[in-house]
């Protein structure tokens, strides 16, 4: 009888490699994520929400506090002027928005935050998301908000 070396072969020397070559990987917890956590604060209510790690979302969160009064824009997001546009370097030139989205639309220096979906935009810029229930925002009455970092 013969006996054979069952080898795995090269591929699972491959396998071996990437896993350590991501530093991403699952199994590395030295890399924390510095998320940046906000509140908007309508009349009684809180929301939460996260921002992402991105140049225009860090520019955002430098404004803050900031209160701003929201008007409905076509039932599909709520928009207020922030003033000036945000630092959008890195930043794709669209973004396709879902319901709970906060985005600035860079060409009006509007701050839109979503409450439906809507279809991929040119001068979108994802700052980041509502944590939960967004159900304060809808509505077509204008909607005055204070947005600040949690604590």
């Amino acid at each position: 009888m013969r006996t054979t070396n069952k080898s795995h072969g090269p591929w699972l020397t491959a396998v071996i490699l990437a896993l350590f070559a991501f530093p991403g990987h699952a199994t590395d917890t030295t890399k924390e994520v510095d998320m940046t956590r906000i509140i908007f604060k309508i009349g009684q209510e809180t929301l939460s929400a996260t921002l992402d790690d991105t140049a225009a979302a860090r520019d955002f969160a430098s404004m803050l506090p900031l209160t701003i009064t929201l008007s409905d824009y076509h039932g599909i997001e709520k928009v207020g002027d922030l003033g000036r546009e945000l630092d959008s370097a890195g930043m794709p030139p669209s973004y396709e928005p879902k319901a709970g989205d906060i985005t600035q639309y860079a060409p009006w220096k509007n701050l839109a935050i979503f409450v439906a979906p809507f279809s991929n935009s040119r001068g979108l810029v994802r700052l980041g998301q509502f944590d939960g229930d967004i159900s304060p925002l809808e509505g077509t009455d204008d909607v005055t908000v204070s947005i600040e970092l949690a604590d």
